[in-house]
This record gives C-alpha cells, sequence and structure tokens, in this order.
C-alpha cells in the first residue's frame, strides 16, 4: 500500500507542478506589457515568405507586404503550384528551391540566407504566407530587434470568427492564450519569448548564424531555445501583431497534430535538462522557462488533471491519504480561474460563453491526435493545413 502510495503521488506530483505554473503563467500576463520606447529607430528590413503550395494567397500577402515600400522575399519551397509566378507578378524576389529530400522551412530560411549574404538587410523579418503584418508592427518589430540586439516575437492569432464551429472557436482562443497570455507571463517571469513561426524578426548578425532548425518540424520553437541557450533570448513585442485566417475544423486538427507533436517531442527531450540545469544554478528565470516548456497543450493538460483526480481519489479511498487529492483539486481550481479571466479579458472575441460549454467536447476532440502522437509519433514533414 505505501509502495502504491509513492507511486501515485510520484504521478500527481509533476502534473499539479506544470499546472500551477500555467495558472501562474496565465495570471502574470493578464496585465498588458509596457512597449519598448525607442524612439525613431530605423533599419533595412527584408520580408521573408517561405512558402509551399501557396499560390491562393501569397499574391494578396505579397500586395499588402509591400504596399509601403517594403522588401519581400519569397521562397517558393519544393511547391507544386504557381506560387512563384503569383509572387513575381505581385512584386516580391523569388528564390526557387527544388530539394524534396529536405523539405521544411529551415531550409528554406538557409536557401534565403545564403541568398542575401552578397547584400544584407539590418533586419529579416519572417511571416507565413497567408499572414497579415501591417507597417507599423514591422516597424515595431524591427526597432525593437535592432535597438536591443535580440530575435522578437510579433503577437500571433488566428483571426477571430464567433461564427466558425465550436471546437474552432475553442482551438483559436487556446491559441491566443499561448501566444498573447502566456507570452507576456513568460517575458514577466523569464525575461524571454517563444519564437511562433510567424512575424519573427532577427537582427541579421543573429539571423546569419543562427541554427535554422532545419530537420526540426518546429524549427522556429527550437530557433528560440537555441538562442536562449546562447543568452540572446528572444523577446515578445507586444504591440506589433501579425493575423492569421483561421483553418477550417479539419484543417485546425491538422495544424494542431503538426505542432503539438513536434512541441511535446521538442518539450520532453530539453525541457528536463533545462530544469534540472537552472534548479542547479539557482536561476529562477532558467526555472521559469524550463516550467513553461513543461506545460502540454491545454487540451492534453486537462486531460492529465482529470487522470491525477482519478489517481487522487483512488488513493484517498485506499488509505484515507486526502492531502494529495485536495492539492490537486486547489489547483485546478486556481487554473479555471486564470483562464475564466483571460477569456473576460481577452478571448470575448474569441469565443463566445455558449461555447465554451463545450471545452469537455474539445478535449475528447483532441484526444485522437495524442492517441495517433502515442502510436507514431511526431510528424516528421512541413505539413500544410486546409484552409
Amino acid at each position: 500500500m505505501i509502495a502504491l502510495a509513492f507511486l501515485i503521488i510520484a504521478i500527481i506530483a509533476p502534473i499539479v507542478l506544470v499546472t500551477a505554473f500555467f495558472a501562474l503563467e496565465v495570471f502574470a500576463g493578464l496585465r498588458p506589457l509596457r512597449p519598448a520606447d525607442l524612439g525613431d529607430v530605423r533599419a533595412r528590413t527584408m520580408i521573408i515568405i517561405p512558402a509551399h503550395d501557396e499560390q491562393a494567397v501569397i499574391g494578396q500577402t505579397i500586395e499588402r507586404l509591400s504596399s509601403a515600400g517594403r522588401e519581400v522575399l519569397v521562397i517558393a519551397d519544393n511547391c507544386g503550384d504557381e506560387t512563384a509566378d503569383v509572387a513575381k507578378r505581385a512584386g516580391a524576389e523569388v528564390i526557387v528551391r527544388n530539394d524534396p529530400d529536405r523539405r521544411g522551412k529551415g531550409f528554406a530560411l538557409a536557401a534565403a540566407r545564403d541568398f542575401l549574404r552578397s547584400n544584407p538587410p539590418e533586419v529579416v523579418v519572417i511571416v507565413d504566407a497567408d499572414c497579415q503584418l501591417d507597417a507599423a508592427s514591422q516597424r515595431a518589430l524591427s526597432s525593437v530587434a535592432i535597438g536591443f540586439r535580440r530575435a522578437c516575437q510579433a503577437t500571433n492569432l488566428l483571426s477571430p470568427d464567433l461564427h466558425a464551429p465550436p471546437m474552432v472557436q475553442i482551438s483559436n482562443l487556446a491559441f491566443m492564450i499561448k501566444n498573447l497570455v502566456r507570452q507576456r507571463g513568460l517575458q514577466r517571469l523569464a525575461d524571454r519569448a517563444h519564437l511562433t513561426g510567424t512575424g519573427m524578426a532577427l537582427p541579421w548578425a543573429i539571423f546569419e548564424s543562427a541554427d535554422l532548425g532545419a530537420a526540426n518540424i518546429v524549427e522556429d520553437l527550437a530557433l528560440g531555445l537555441d538562442l536562449a541557450n546562447r543568452a540572446r533570448p528572444p523577446l515578445f513585442v507586444e504591440q506589433a501583431t501579425v493575423w492569421s485566417p483561421p483553418a477550417s475544423q479539419s484543417g485546425t486538427l491538422v495544424q494542431r497534430r503538426r505542432w503539438e507533436g513536434g512541441y511535446l517531442a521538442t518539450s520532453l527531450k530539453r525541457a528536463p535538462a533545462a530544469l534540472l540545469r537552472s534548479a542547479a544554478r539557482m536561476d529562477l528565470r532558467g526555472i521559469a522557462a524550463a516550467l513553461d516548456l513543461s506545460v502540454p497543450p491545454l487540451a492534453l493538460l486537462l486531460m492529465l488533471n482529470a487522470v491525477a483526480f482519478v489517481l487522487g481519489a483512488i488513493l484517498a479511498m485506499a488509505n484515507g491519504m486526502l492531502w494529495p487529492l485536495i492539492v490537486q483539486v486547489v489547483v485546478v481550481a486556481l487554473t479555471v480561474a486564470a483562464l475564466a479571466s483571460a477569456w473576460l479579458r481577452e478571448g470575448r472575441r474569441f469565443a463566445s460563453g455558449a461555447t465554451l460549454l463545450r471545452l469537455p467536447l474539445y478535449v475528447l476532440w483532441k484526444l485522437p491526435i495524442y492517441l495517433g502522437l502515442a502510436r507514431r509519433g511526431a510528424p516528421k514533414e512541413w505539413l500544410r493545413s486546409g484552409r
């Protein structure tokens, strides 16, 4: 019986720890950050768009980006459509890359870097082919990147649609909590942010020498972690916003399978070592960053807490040990309060109150993703989601 108690506590403890940190991070991210005041900093900026079969959207994206005289470079990576021709007609400079054995955003960015070395810009801004980044946001990113000599990440959001299916609305809300509220919290707690793939700005000196994560399915996350290990962690520039259209319900599942699979694989590989290393040095910011990386996606976090509750109840019934169950329930209550606060402050435009009642169905909707990841592991290829 003692062995069973130790086993259950050993399972519950890390779940409670990461859930408690998640709640702390959300509470810390409820208030907006103070914008960086760098004055009128100007820098030659190149906007890079890695694109794979994006002929339907890339022309409009380039026209919006180049409307204020901004330079745009498109890497048409292993395309089977007219992406390159559409991009050229829209006014962008285009690199056509065909290498089926070396596919992925990291390889596309490496090709852009090689092309730019003869006449490098001061800053590169990386944007996905279907995104909107206005001129003011781009200037804010470039100014902070040059002023602090660090990589920067804009607020990366999906365009809200309260008429979308409930599962898409909740997914968009979870995306906002991760990319706005938790980014604020991480910036406050650890003086760093995650790179999220689009709306990223890097000074040329960093971009030129960065490991672009060519073989990593979440190359943006890996790049940010590697920069942090080199004492140049990315900054969150909240006043800059990049918008992406929400995917369809089936497309949302494709997006989530790719990103969450890569994220979980990276988290399991890097977070434990980072936590032990930071704890040994008594580095509180490093501990916060490692705990942030340990937090699984929201649906999986809720599933794990359901398991922890059941195990805690078994322990309470088996030998009367109540405190693990009480601690877990209190932490979950704080997490619910944090999520409710985030929805009230930022989330009502992404998901209606009636939609939130379907949160348990959202968790079940995501279950096949995690069962598939457990069987097959993370996707190995650059997946394009349905739109």
